[in-house]
């Protein structure tokens, strides 16, 4: 089973923790002073957020159940045309992973992987650079865009 992971950078963990807590109606699956995680079957979303890396999205992915799983979305990815980068051990937010990177055409980061046990610590490895990847979009954030009139309407029509 695959299914969608976001990591999302929060100042506020606690803040950040009940807010998803209530969206989800579900307590994390994982809870550290730095770090949560979701993985819901409804929706099928592997949600992560954490301290320490900028605030928003950091990067989208595929959570797989298995190694074939990865091994075929890496072929997947090959096959698309853009460069990848394979990670593997990777001891990143409290697990032991294979991984495989890439940036989609528009610079956001994109992580395959497959978790194959927990650890104590959130550990030390990042995301290789993919080698002639677009460089990552930057946007302003919200609070630092003036304020604009608004029509009220729908950001997605």
């Amino acid at each position: 089973m695959k299914r969608l992971h976001v990591h999302i950078g929060v100042a506020d963990i606690e803040r950040a923790t009940s807010f998803y807590t209530a969206l989800f109606g579900a307590a994390p699956s994982v809870r550290k002073d730095d770090y949560a995680k979701w993985r819901l079957a409804d929706p099928p979303v592997n949600l992560a957020i954490s301290l320490g890396a900028a605030e928003g999205v950091d990067h989208l992915g595929l959570d797989v159940d298995d190694a074939d799983e990865l091994v075929e979305l890496t072929q997947r990815l090959s096959a698309a045309d853009e460069a990848i980068a394979r990670q593997e051990d990777a001891h990143c937010c409290y697990a032991r992973s294979d991984k495989t990177w890439t940036r989609d055409p528009a610079g956001t980061a994109w992580e395959a992987f497959h978790s194959r046990n927990l650890e104590d610590s959130f550990g030390a490895d990042h995301a290789p650079e993919v080698a002639d990847a677009p460089p990552p979009v930057t946007r302003p954030r919200q609070s630092e865009v003036a304020n604009e009139s608004s029509d009220g309407g729908a950001c997605c029509g």
